[in-house]
């Protein structure tokens, strides 16, 4: 009986590759006296390449492109300081997640968000997407002192909503730090799929975040027979 859905937050509620591409485009040209010099595409697709997904944080990545830029008037502090400021300006969420989170409240299902990130930035992503309040418990790896796939932050996750593991379902984008670690700790595991990877070893496959209740209704209609899957763990 699943009576929790616990979720990572880029790559799964926050379509972050659209919203770090919007990003970079609008910092490009509300800095652009200092990296005009340099064509907007490239600017763009550097940056994109050197943050890895969010896997490298921004410090790394502003020092890499104004030494490869040789960008001058402007340090990587300042273009730092300009992500941490403006990104949340430019989150995208994913289709029906609002409408998701309402469906999964009113099956009095309880919320919560596992994050690996800074405490501040990723929180004004969570207010800027509207979703703060749908979550009885919020746990970002900065201020916990661990991150994921640490079994550790998961169970803090489900001491803070009151539920056993599999009592849980635990809904990501990573293979890894999301499935594998969830699964780990007892939790059922649903995998956001990301054209990243491929053969994820999963409970659920999720391609539209509207699969997500689907799922949890079906198992809970299912009682404890764990073979039985709400969305069909499909490759394609």
């Amino acid at each position: 009986m699943i009576k929790a859905v616990l979720f990572d937050l880029d790559g799964t509620l926050l379509n972050r590759d659209a919203s770090v591409e919007r990003f970079i485009n609008s910092q490009y040209e509300r800095l652009h006296e200092w990296v005009g010099h340099i064509r907007k595409e490239k600017y763009i697709s550097r940056f994109i390449e050197l943050d890895c997904r969010g896997y490298v944080w921004k410090d790394k990545v502003y020092q890499r492109m104004v030494a490869e830029f040789n960008i001058t008037g402007l340090t990587w502090e300042q273009l730092l300081q300009d992500y941490v400021n403006h990104f949340k300006e430019h989150c995208v969420p994913f289709p029906n997640l609002h409408k998701m989170l309402t469906t999964l409240v009113n099956q009095t299902i309880i919320l919560g968000i596992i994050s690996n990130g800074k405490e501040q930035f990723q929180m004004e992503n969570i207010i800027t997407l509207g979703i703060k309040d749908y979550f009885e418990t919020i746990l970002i790896s900065e201020t916990e002192g661990i991150k994921k796939p640490d079994s550790r932050i998961f169970e803090k996750a489900l001491e803070q909503l009151n539920v056993s593991a599999n009592e849980c379902l635990f809904v990501g984008d990573h293979p890894v730090n999301d499935v594998k670690a969830s699964q780990n700790v007892g939790m059922f595991a649903a995998w956001k799929k990301d054209s990243q990877w491929k053969d994820v070893d999963t409970d659920f496959i999720v391609h539209d975040l509207m699969e997500i209740p689907i799922a949890v209704e079906s198992v809970n209609k299912k009682g404890s027979d764990l073979a039985i899957t709400g969305i069909p763990n499909r490759n394609s």
